[in-house]
């Protein structure tokens, strides 16, 4: 055929693994186009080369050979892996007639790194790190992505991902898997620990596979090593689907304040989802105790599972939905109100109904529909109350530099009932 363009995906294996038939393609090429390192595989071909290099220039001269209409001409561009898998196809096809190329797919390096780890990679998420920011693995990482490739490189390296896994202070772990020179004779293929990565040699060539692990375990942490106020939120086990679903750090430390504690206290913690605040709560007062008040099965399983962790014993995890099992708990002297499940109004009613002596109700919001029903519902009954509302960022690495990434807002309102006013 007159005018063919073969776009060939290869290996670091080199000619050797090209196929029977794309070695005889390559073999009639009469213009070779490539990296010097691929070019290099092709030592004694007699067909001229072009480096590539400057893009632009490359396609100008693929449209020269085009335009002279020659018989016999085959230009071969070779490229690592497969040429439409982020590679080089999508921009030949934006610059070139799609009808003169071929693509001739090699192996990628992606697929090629989840059959060394072992893992299938059909529901896998594959971040290109070239040329780009590291936003998009930010957001799969936040949102807890179970399998993600990246392609990384010479500034989004592998010790800037992981330096991004540490400062994001995810909910849940990562396994880090560096996969170098996947292919050639010096591959080498390693699960390191994150905190480690900076520290080895590693090569150009390389893909990082980032696995989400299980929850963690029931195994008690050192709770002699950690704060007294202000956990990490990776010293939760969270929801294995919705791993961001948790009450951050930084709110939790302001939701607690909020609370005014005092010792020996009851307090509702009403949605307590993994159980995170009402942990905070426990180990900031001992001598109280929390009833940490879910609807979910996993989500009661979560606190009770979080609780042995932390080694807490001042929390009782209660499945039932509010504000029908409500009636069943001790007064509460304090109250958070974190989930409502679509019965805001109907919590407020029983909680007002319940509430003991000198009692604080907080709650967090995330929406300015239940924002606005709260605050009328509190200025239609007398109560007196506060709003603080949160806009928090959190610095993140950006290769070299540094940049914000905003958590969700929230509006905690912290409201006390009109005959508590009284006694003020």
């Amino acid at each position: 055929m007159i005018n063919d363009i073969h776009v060939v995906g290869i290996g670091l294996d080199g000619a050797a693994g090209l196929t029977e038939s794309v070695r005889k393609l390559v073999k009639r090429a009469t213009l070779l186009i490539g990296s010097d390192r691929v070019l290099g595989y092709f030592p004694e071909h007699p067909a001229h080369r072009l480096v590539l290099g400057d893009l632009t220039q490359v396609i100008r001269e693929i449209r020269r050979q085009l335009a002279k209409n020659e018989l016999n001409c085959c230009i071969i561009v070779l490229v690592s892996g497969d040429p439409l898998f982020f590679g080089l196809g999508r921009l030949l096809l934006a610059e070139l007639p799609p009808e003169h190329l071929t693509f001739h797919p090699h192996v990628s390096a992606v697929q090629l790194a989840f059959s060394r780890v072992k893992v299938p990679w059909q529901d896998a998420v594959t971040i290109s790190s070239h040329g780009r920011s590291l936003e998009r693995l930010t957001q799969a990482l936040q949102q807890g992505t179970e399998k993600i490739a990246v392609l990384t490189d010479k500034i989004n390296t592998p010790s800037a991902i992981a330096n991004l896994l540490l400062d994001l202070d995810l909910p849940c772990e990562y396994q880090f898997w560096l996969c170098e020179n996947l292919g050639g004779t010096d591959e080498r293929v390693r699960c390191l620990p994150v905190d480690g990565v900076h520290l080895d040699a590693i090569a150009p060539l390389n893909v990082v596979i980032l696995l989400r692990q299980s929850e963690p375990s029931d195994t008690p942490l050192d709770v002699a090593t950690l704060p007294i106020l202000g956990l990490s939120d990776q010293s939760f086990a969270s929801f294995r689907d919705r791993p961001g679903l948790i009450t951050k750090r930084e709110i939790r430390t302001l939701i607690l304040a909020e609370l005014s504690l005092q010792p020996e206290q009851i307090i509702w913690d009403i949605g307590a989802g993994t159980g995170s605040v009402s942990i905070e709560i426990a180990r900031l007062s001992p001598t109280s105790h929390v009833y940490a008040i879910e609807k979910t099965t996993m989500g009661t399983a979560l606190i009770e599972q979080n609780c042995r962790r932390l080694q807490v014993k001042n929390v009782t995890s209660i499945y039932g939905t509010a504000p029908d099992i409500l009636s069943q708990l001790p007064t509460p002297q304090r109250v958070f109100i974190g989930g409502s499940g679509g019965n805001l109004l109907k919590i407020l009613e029983r909680t007002q109904a319940q509430l003991g002596d000198n009692g604080i109700v907080v709650l967090a919001l995330a929406t300015l529909e239940h924002l606005n029903q709260a605050v009328q519902w509190f200025s239609d009954r007398g109560w007196m109350y506060r709003l603080l509302q949160v806009h928090l960022s959190r610095s993140i690495p950006v290769a070299q530099l540094t940049r914000f990434t905003p958590l969700n807002p929230v509006t905690i309102i912290r409201a006390i009932p009109p005959d508590t006013i009284s006694k003020l």
